[in-house]
């Protein structure tokens, strides 16, 4: 049961509005003459609501809205006026009101307003709780994979020894070596480094850190990434991206625990727990000459492997639940539920690029094209709604829409076209009026299309 505050200075009235609220609503209420009354109630008593006249004697309806502003009070309020002055209400919106409404609505009107306002604020606490829930740590699922990267992740976290996270792009490794800092309980920040972002000649001064006058452009000091990990973990994603000249003096710091910034000639230790990431084979790097040896050896005294997502899409029901989750909490909407079949086709589709990152995005754009409470097959992407489809046309299950009936017609052209010119992709390509031997293998892709 909910406690709306009535703020108006006409007893009658206010004591009017209390009985049918309980009456119709089912509220519980409080009455305040003014609104120096109001804020003592609003500083002393669980308000849901506020119900508040503009127009009174003394301290008015404004200066309540601006006290509340002050305070950072979150409870929403409804202000009512009797003089049909709009603009004024407008000017009360402005101020952090919610939404007003005329004395001379009937009083069911009043609570329904009541009602939206305060499902809506439901629906922020929500929000708010999902947004400490859901943290850019969040490693979720149950397979074997995955629970066997969670036990990893438990007993290095501790180690202050460097880590190093192995996985295809998309994966995840980012968030992996997140959960890695978190549960190892260091003080300091995280501090994220792309290796594959750095220009060559500003690698030195990233790590490191640099004087003033270092060189050109440097007008003021500035610490480096160690510095700013100091006490918590510097996290070195795409290490195998650095430039070989960067990967000597990487390995120094690790070895020394000591960084000298670019321009100066003290030392400075730090405390920092690296943790890298690569989608490269380190060990094929260094056969190459790309990748230090010695590094390689010093980075992964423990190493991580993140599944790609195609690996375990057990997990996939689960993911897409808390991506959804998340991605709405993030934007602040209204939590949506995903539909057994949409699901399906997300199961359907061949998760050979770019992984959890490609899902996110796909859960991004169905979140926006549905438009109801609830995500459907037909708000999938339709490059992997059709993909799905084909898979299931191939593997024998009959198809049971529109688009999947299309998809079907779609993959059959394609076949009998490659098949007539022997499977010449360029001439094929040529011969359904496609832009480019490119375009055809690309829907070829989608449809797992093979000679064999």
């Amino acid at each position: 049961m909910s406690l709306v505050l009535i703020v108006d200075d006409v007893r009658p009235l206010a004591e009017q509005y209390a009985y049918d609220l309980k009456r119709l609503g089912g509220h519980d209420t409080m009455l305040a003459g003014d609104g120096r009354e109001a804020l003592d109630v609003l500083a002393r008593e669980p308000v849901d609501c506020v119900l508040l006249d503009l127009e009174m004697p003394g301290m008015d309806g404004f200066e309540v809205l601006r006290e509340r502003a002050r305070r950072a009070s979150t409870v929403p309020v409804i202000v009512y006026t009797a003089t049909g002055d709009y603009e004024r209400c407008s000017q009360a919106i402005r101020s952090g009101a919610t939404s007003f409404i005329d004395k001379a609505e009937p009083m069911e009107r009043v609570v329904q307003e009541i009602a939206l306002v305060l499902e809506r604020r439901r629906l922020e606490s929500e929000v708010a709780a999902l947004q400490k829930e859901i943290g850019p740590d969040t490693l979720v699922g149950s397979s074997p994979a995955v629970v066997k990267l969670k036990d990893g992740i438990a007993r290095v976290a501790p180690i202050p020894s460097p880590v190093l996270i192995v996985g295809e792009s998309g994966s995840g490794k980012e968030l992996v070596a997140r959960a890695v800092h978190r549960q190892s309980g260091r003080a300091g920040a995280f501090v994220a480094l792309n290796s594959a972002a750095l220009p060559p000649d500003l690698v030195e001064s990233e790590l490191f850190g640099h004087e003033r006058g270092a060189f050109t452009g440097a007008a003021t000091l500035r610490k480096g990434a160690f510095e700013a990990a100091a006490g918590g973990t510097l996290f070195l994603d795409e290490i195998g991206e650095l430039p070989v000249a960067a990967q000597a003096k990487l390995l120094r710091v690790l070895e020394a625990r000591q960084v000298t910034r670019l321009g100066g000639n003290r030392t400075i230790t730090v405390d920092a727990r690296v943790v890298a990431a690569t989608n490269r084979d380190l060990a094929a790097e260094v056969q190459s000459g790309r990748f230090r040896e010695d590094l390689l050896y010093r980075i992964n005294a423990h190493v991580l492997a993140v599944p790609p997502l195609r690996d375990r899409l057990s997990d996939l029901p689960e993911l897409v639940q808390h991506l959804v989750a998340a991605t709405c909490a993030r934007f602040k909407m209204k939590p949506k539920a995903v539909s057994a079949p949409a699901v399906e086709a997300l199961m359907a589709y061949d998760w050979h690029r770019n992984n959890v990152r490609e899902l996110r995005n796909a859960i991004e754009r169905m979140l926006i094209a549905a438009p109801g409470d609830s995500i459907g097959v037909e708000d999938v992407p339709p490059e992997i709604r059709d993909e799905a489809a084909a898979r299931r046309v191939s593997s024998g299950t009959p198809p049971r829409t529109f688009q999947e009936l299309k998809a079907e017609a779609e993959r059959q052209i394609i076949v009998t076209a490659l098949e007539r010119h022997g499977w010449h992709i360029t001439r094929t390509a040529e011969a359904l009026g496609l832009a480019d031997h490119a375009s055809l293998l690309k829907i070829m892709r989608r449809h797992a299309i093979s000679r064999d």
